[in-house]
């Protein structure tokens, strides 16, 4: 019996891709993509002449009976258009199917959007929710998003650029747009942008833009009961500095009343500059 792998390919950038990922790739019977025109373009990348199929979201159900079969005689690796597979893509579907006939899975752990979006965000790392893509209906979505307008923990979304803008402008509603948020767009390509600020300020950035690429959006968690909003620790800061207090002696000063750490008080006061 053989062994499924999940391998994790760059998410833009062809350097982004492991030396346990290239030998695998080389050493497995068959490797199964989302979009085999763009896989082709790594392997050949990496001179890499493993035979590939095709498994995606259309073809899911009809190609499963036929990998499974690939695994009773050897290895298969299975990839995503970009990043990790099994997030966003049909992967689960194999990965559950694979796991119920008894064949080992193994994650290969490379690139991956959300997390790469998350680091450089400047939002909280320690507890976070991956949302996947939102509904693409706008009642759907807006109900959806509304259901989260309490969470605490850090949000992580994708969205496709045709929808960008509406679905900032459901956050928006919801969730108000003194949220804090990080839009990432091409991560790791040529034109990679990661945008931080506000809700309302990442809006109107993207409204003056054609929107283009693949997005990723980091939203800041619902901030704790009896916590002030941004725009109150603004104020109390600038209260501070006025009063002449240095930025230091002012930011532990709010920090001790409004609930934020020093280092967040510091930081919106320094991007204020």
């Amino acid at each position: 019996m053989g062994t499924l792998y999940l391998v994790s390919t760059p998410i833009g950038n062809l350097e982004d891709i492991t030396l346990r990922a290239l030998r695998i790739l080389r050493e497995v019977d068959l490797i199964a993509a989302e979009d085999t025109r763009h896989t082709r373009k790594l392997l050949k990348r990496y001179e890499i002449t493993t035979k590939l199929t095709s498994y995606h979201e259309h073809n899911k159900e009809a190609r499963e009976a036929f990998l499974l079969d690939v695994l009773e005689e050897g290895d298969l690796a299975l990839v995503s258009d970009a990043g990790t597979p099994g997030l966003s893509d049909p992967g689960f579907e194999l990965v559950h199917a694979a796991l119920e006939r008894g064949y080992d899975v193994t994650p290969i752990p490379g690139p991956s959007a959300p997390i790469a979006a998350l680091v450089a965000s400047g939002l909280p790392t320690d507890s976070f929710i991956f949302l996947g893509y939102l509904p693409r209906k706008a009642k759907a979505r807006r109900v959806f998003i509304e259901s989260l307008a309490n969470e605490r923990r850090t949000l992580v979304l994708f969205e496709v650029p045709h929808r960008i803008q509406k679905t900032l402008g459901d956050l928006i509603a919801a969730l108000g747009e003194d949220r804090r948020a990080a839009l990432g767009r091409e991560l790791t390509k040529m034109h990679e942008e990661i945008v931080r600020g506000t809700l309302g300020e990442v809006q109107a950035h993207t409204a003056s833009r054609e929107p283009r690429g693949e997005y990723t959006l980091v939203l800041g968690g619902a901030p704790a009961p009896g916590k002030w909003t941004e725009p109150e620790v603004m104020e109390a800061m600038r209260a501070c500095i006025d009063s002449g207090l240095n930025r230091s002696s002012a930011a532990r000063k709010i920090a001790a009343e409004s609930g934020w750490s020093r280092g967040e008080v510091y930081r919106l006061s320094m991007e204020e500059r």
